[in-house]
This record gives structure tokens, sequence and C-alpha cells, in this order.
């Protein structure tokens, strides 16, 4: 069985548990790190509101109900799309949406590969 890295984001008093394969997880802590450092620099509308990381670990268990675990593929699909929806003029927005989507193919990938047994 894979060894899963969990990512804690929070946005506001929200928490998300986003579980990922170990090697991952510091790919989208980095990666969300990156996107709020320059999320400001963004002048469009329908710029999103994203969480922050703010811790990872190797093990978690939920002990709250309201609280759930998303895959971290699952995650990287909605930020691709928050992303990708975001009609920027003043900005290389690009930069950003290829370094989601280099991970969101490798996390593919991954699962794929999970799924056939390759791992």
């Amino acid at each position: 069985m894979p060894k899963m890295r969990y990512v804690i984001l929070q946005q506001n008093k929200e928490l998300q548990f986003v579980e990922l394969p170990e090697e991952y997880a510091y790919q989208l802590s980095a990666l969300n790190l990156r996107l709020n450092k320059e999320i400001d620099k963004l002048t469009a509308d329908n710029v999103p509101d994203l969480p922050l990381a703010i811790a990872e670990c190797d093990s978690l268990e939920l002990l709250r109900e309201e609280h759930s675990l998303q895959s971290g593929l699952e995650y990287i699909n909605l930020l691709e799309s928050a992303f990708a929806s975001i009609q920027e003029q003043n900005y290389p927005l690009i930069s950003l949406l290829t370094e989601i989507r280099a991970l969101q193919a490798q996390l593919e990938q991954w699962y794929e590969e999970e799924e056939e047994g390759v791992l």
C-alpha cells in the first residue's frame, strides 16, 4: 500500500484536508504557497479565494464529522478549473496554470498506475 501524506489547508476559519501520495505532498504545498504569493497580482474579477497550506503530516485521523479527506487529484482538478476560468489580461497566468497542470498530470499518472496495480 502506498504511503500517503496529508496537506492541511486553511481558508479563514475553515480547514481542508488533502490526501496525496507522499512524494507529491511537498509539491502541492509549494504550489499553494506560490499561488498565494502571486494571486494578488491578478486583476481579473473572478480570481478564486485560495486556502493557505499550513501543515503537512504523515498520518491523520479526523475526529469531527464535518471534516473529510479530499483526494489530491480531486483538489488539483478543482484548482485547475478555477484558474482556467480566470479572464486575466495583465498577468502571465499561463505560468501558474502550467505549474498546476504539471502536478495534475503527475497525480493523474500516479492514480492510473495505482489502479492498475503498478505501484
